[in-house]
């Protein structure tokens, strides 16, 4: 029976340019968010895109470093650049407008009046039927009785009743 020998020096040593793991932790960050930003908002499932862009690559440098396919020091500034650049861009996104509008979709309108905007439910890949079935959970009998129904950006759909709640 062997035990293996743990080599710190191994586990912590970087191989990598620590300016190359920033560049790549960055351009994947940016590149994914873009990407995300063209996607339907239903795509991401009731999760804004820059929030599920975040999990999905601290969850990929965390394993690429548990993996041994970089050491843990390399995870830790590639995991420190996706941090800091998901707080550049939340901060950014509050203060300035228009970075806002660039990494976050619209509201869509797929209701208006009570009619169904089937032009637009197409863009974001929403059948009838699955529209249909975010009414009836709303608690709303018919979709004449909507004045407007929006696919928000995080993919989650919101309801503007005609009648007034009791």
């Amino acid at each position: 029976m062997t035990i293996m020998k743990l080599n710190l020096t191994e586990l912590f040593a970087i191989s990598t340019p620590i300016l190359e793991l920033i560049l790549r932790g960055s351009l994947l960050y940016l590149g994914i968010l873009f990407l995300l930003r063209i996607l339907p908002r239903r795509t991401g499932g009731e999760m804004a895109p820059m929030d599920l862009l975040f999990i999905v690559l601290i969850a990929e440098a965390a394993t690429h470093s548990l993996g041994g396919y970089s050491s843990v020091t390399e995870g830790f500034v590639v995991i420190l650049t996706l941090m800091a650049w998901n707080t550049i861009v939340n901060s950014l996104s509050y203060h300035l407008p228009f970075v806002e509008k660039l990494v976050s979709s619209p509201p869509l309108q797929v209701i208006k009046d009570g009619k169904l905007l089937r032009r637009n439910m197409r863009r974001e890949f929403l059948t009838e039927e699955e529209l249909l079935e975010h009414v009836r959970r709303e608690g709303i009998e018919d979709v004449k009785d909507i004045k407007s129904a929006y696919v928000e950006g995080d993919g989650q759909i919101s309801f503007i009743s005609t009648k007034e709640k009791k």
